[in-house]
């Protein structure tokens, strides 16, 4: 999984008259978690701008200088319900050698034979949780459409998963081809067109 650098400096107040001041000055206050002890810190907003305003998946490395950096992932975030400014990030530090969970992207591929014909494909997942290693971290689910016909759903046990767990239960539909209003339209007329008399034939 790609990861992402994000500087910062740790906070040495924490109230909220400094919280205050570090959003008016254009920086967003964060916290992590995970190790031993949280860890206060901020960074400028712009500097999210690759971690919150993707529909990718990444790691973070939270570099405060002075030799201080952690590897982590982002836990949380609160964002202002009106200006959708970051008002404040929780991150939750990882370790080579602990499995963490996060969620990642699906990425259609495959072109469906029911999609071919008329029907419409619909997304019941665009992300999913997964759990590994911080190295078997997966950019994206892949999920091949290619067997789908009219009416069929792929679920999460038919997509691959290689150092990786899916957590979710087997019965998760990842998506659909349902038939639209076209092709039940087409459909029908056939049907009506084949019981019909032809025209000129004698009863």
């Amino acid at each position: 999984m790609k990861s992402i650098t994000i500087k910062g400096s740790e906070r040495e107040s924490v109230g909220k008259v400094a919280t205050k001041a570090l959003r008016n000055a254009g920086a967003v206050p964060c916290v992590l978690y995970g190790g031993d002890q949280p860890v206060h810190f901020s960074a400028e907003e712009k500097a999210f701008k690759s971690l919150v305003y993707t529909p990718n998946a990444h790691t973070v490395v939270i570099d405060l200088g002075n030799g201080k950096s952690f590897n982590a992932v982002l836990q949380d975030i609160q964002v202002h319900p009106v200006s959708d400014k970051i008002l404040h990030i929780d991150f939750f530090q990882i370790f080579e050698d602990k499995e963490i969970t996060m969620e990642v992207p699906v990425k259609i591929v495959g072109k469906s034979k029911g999609v071919m014909a008329g029907g419409d494909l619909r997304l019941n997942n665009r992300k999913l949780k997964v759990r590994a290693l911080p190295a078997n971290l997966p950019d994206f689910v892949e999920a091949d459409i290619t067997p789908l016909d009219m009416g069929n759903k792929l679920y999460v046990t038919k997509v691959p998963s290689e150092n990786f767990k899916i957590m979710h239960p087997d019965n998760t539909v990842i998506c659909q081809v349902k038939i639209s209003r076209a092709a039940m339209k087409a459909a029908q007329e056939a049907a009506k067109a084949a019981k019909a008399p032809a025209k000129g034939k004698k009863k």
